[in-house]
């Protein structure tokens, strides 16, 4: 089994729809397949309870099929971030309780696992802990979503900074267009292939209607296997 941290340069920028369009990629190379989402804030009240959109994705892309609460065992309302959802939802959350979750998930041992962050990488839960402490508690290496726009070659390097100052290896990243309207783009990427640490697994376009099938085709998961 292979599996990996899946965060962002921020919040909004597609890191569920990378993290499809690589479950596909493997999927089509004959894989099973299973996404977590640990902790989602922003959830809607649903006949089933509280259900989010990016972990419902997940769980539709995975080949192993798990019941939501096992995708998304910590699922919050208000749409803060995860420790004030928590907090307005009379919550507490701590890092080790989201470990015993991840690993029960991937208990099922699929050939690949991503477990998806929320927001960017330095994500608070709690007033003491924070997000990146998950990745770094279960030793799992990190998939970067670069969402690329204005500002993102300021944000891609000091996340990568961060990741390997926790003691993490950066196992690739991920380009994804995010802004159609983005100046000097090629400039951008040839400049983030010199200074990241890590091999490019692939640029998804700008596709606001594009399916995990259709984007998965610009990506490149042989480094992650």
């Amino acid at each position: 089994m292979k599996a990996y941290f899946l965060t962002g340069t921020d919040t909004g920028i597609g890191k569920t729809t990378v993290a499809c369009a690589l479950l596909a990629r493997a999927r089509k190379q004959g894989l099973s397949t299973l996404g977590l989402k640990p902790v989602a804030a922003g959830c809607e009240q649903t006949p089933d309870g509280l259900r989010n959109s990016d972990a419902l994705m997940l769980q539709a892309e995975s080949t192993v099929k798990v019941s939501y609460p096992e995708v998304n065992p910590v699922a919050l309302e208000a749409p803060l971030s995860p420790h004030l959802a928590a907090k307005a939802a009379g919550r507490r959350l701590t890092i080790t309780q989201l470990t015993g979750f991840v690993r029960a998930g991937l208990s099922h041992r699929p050939d690949l696992a991503l477990v998806e962050g929320a927001g960017g990488w330095r994500v608070p839960i709690s007033d003491r802990e924070l997000l990146s402490a998950l990745p770094k508690d279960l030793r799992m290496p990190v998939v970067l979503v670069i969402g690329l726009r204005l500002g993102c070659l300021n944000h891609a390097i000091l996340t990568a900074e961060a990741i390997l100052k926790d003691g993490l290896r950066l196992a690739g990243w991920v380009g994804n267009r995010v802004d159609p309207d983005m100046a000097d783009p090629e400039g951008n990427l040839a400049t983030l292939r010199n200074l990241l640490p890590a091999p490019c697994l692939g640029i998804v376009p700008y596709l606001p209607d594009g399916s995990p099938e259709a984007l998965a085709s610009h990506l490149d998961i042989a480094p992650l296997l």
